[in-house]
This record gives C-alpha cells, sequence and structure tokens, in this order.
C-alpha cells in the first residue's frame, strides 16, 4: 500500500476508535442491572482498536476438528497487542492482571465489559481466580488467558500454570491453543525497558504490520488423567510451535 494510502487509513482508523471510546466510556458510568451494555459493544471496540494499530491481523484456522462453540482459550504472551487481538476474533471474556482496573479509560470499559482479574503476585488471588473463571465457565461464557502467567516475550517461558487446565477439569469444558505470532518480532514483543505507549507506537509505524493467529485442535479434559498431565501436554504443544514459528 502506498505510504500516504496507509496513513489516511490511520488517521481514519483513529479517529473512528476515539468516538467509538468515547461512547463507550460514558456508557461505563451507567448503572445496568445485569449484563452491562459494554459488554456487547466490547468485541467491536476491539476490532476498531485494532484497525486504529493498523495491525494486519489474520486469523490461521489449522485445526483438524470443528471447533466447540464453548472453551477456555489459552495463548502464549509475547505482546501487549493480543489483550485486544484476542477478543477482536473470539467471543471470549479475558483474565488480565488486576493493575489493569487502574488504566487511563480503558480500564473502565473493561471492568464494564466483565474482564476477570487477577493479582499475579498474590497466591491468594490466583486461587480465588480460579473458582472465578469455573463460575464464569458454567454461567456460559468463554473464557481466554496466559497459561505462561503474564507477558514473558517471544519465546516460551519455561513452564505454564495450572490453573486454565484446573478450571478446565473442572467445568468439563475444552481448552482452544491458540500460538500468536508477530512477523516484526522487535516491534510487538513487549519487553523491559519499553513502556505500554512505546510499544502502541512501535506498532503502529511497523513496516510489517502482520500478527498471525494459529488456532489448534481443541483438547478434551477427559483426555487427560489430571490438570498437570493435561498443562504438560499442552506446553509441549507449545514448544513445538515455538520452534516451528520462530526457529
Amino acid at each position: 500500500m502506498l505510504p500516504m494510502l496507509r496513513l489516511l487509513r490511520k488517521i481514519a482508523g483513529w479517529l473512528d476508535f476515539i468516538v467509538f471510546t468515547a461512547l463507550l466510556y460514558l456508557l461505563t458510568w451507567l448503572p445496568w442491572p445485569g449484563r452491562h451494555p459494554v459488554a456487547r459493544l466490547f468485541h467491536p471496540w476491539c476490532r476498531a482498536f485494532v484497525r486504529a494499530l493498523d495491525v494486519d491481523l489474520r486469523l490461521h484456522q489449522k485445526n483438524r476438528k470443528p471447533l466447540p462453540q464453548r472453551y477456555i482459550l489459552v495463548a502464549n504472551h509475547p505482546s501487549a497487542f493480543e489483550d485486544i487481538g484476542i477478543p477482536a476474533l473470539f467471543n471470549v471474556v479475558s483474565l488480565a492482571k488486576l493493575q489493569i482496573q487502574d488504566w487511563f479509560i480503558v480500564g473502565r470499559i473493561s471492568h464494564a465489559a466483565g474482564t476477570l482479574y487477577v493479582d499475579r503476585d498474590d497466591p491468594a488471588s490466583r486461587q480465588q481466580s480460579v473458582q472465578i473463571m469455573v463460575d464464569a465457565v458454567n454461567g456460559g461464557q468463554n473464557i481466554a488467558l496466559y497459561p505462561e502467567g503474564g507477558c514473558k516475550g517471544r519465546r516460551l517461558h519455561t513452564e505454564f500454570k495450572s490453573g486454565a487446565f484446573e478450571v478446565s477439569m473442572r467445568t468439563g469444558m475444552p481448552i482452544l491453543p491458540v500460538f500468536l505470532h508477530y512477523e516484526a518480532q522487535d516491534d510487538f514483543e513487549w519487553q523491559p525497558p519499553y513502556t505500554l505507549p512505546d510499544k502502541i507506537r512501535h506498532m503502529t509505524s511497523a513496516v510489517n504490520n502482520r500478527a498471525n493467529f494459529y488456532v489448534y485442535d481443541p483438547m478434551d479434559p477427559k483426555d487427560y488423567a489430571d490438570k498437570y498431565a493435561m498443562k504438560a501436554a499442552a506446553y509441549e504443544m507449545y514448544r513445538r510451535w515455538n520452534a516451528q514459528y520462530l526457529e
């Protein structure tokens, strides 16, 4: 695409996103019984955010079996982008770090949208989050989380946390594995010393703006002896995909 056309697309995307964000922010102040209307608008808002960032988000369906309507989505976590990229593509409620509630504007929107929160530094909060996720799944919601336990960079972290797999075992919901790969890894990877505004600037200016989200066959909890066996099998799959896409 010619540079001027891409610039015009970015400007249009940001104008659309700013207006949409202002609407959602105002709606967050309205008391609402039951599911808040922001929750219904959150997924199109994420898609508007993707367009504003001018990221070429691609969904690759590597699955051989039909994808379930109900699932627990797990993914690797190299970037901040997936916090909007995943709900832009999938009908999920995400588990996020507690500090996001305090982010300017975005914190109120994510809270009204029904985001689940966990204090990653507090073992009691992590254990409580498992029950919160169980209740959400039993209440009919699909959830998304990162079993590495945070944004760990492009390479796979040393081990997975057990929470997603415990929820799967307790609810009978399958795990839907998604592997994330950014072709311009340096522009998307979120590691010190960069801040979130730094990474947003890097993403919007990336020459290669493609983000690839690969969806694989779901994991049925009935096929595993316990959450630890399921976690180990998932980690092995991600280890292979890490070598396939990043080595």
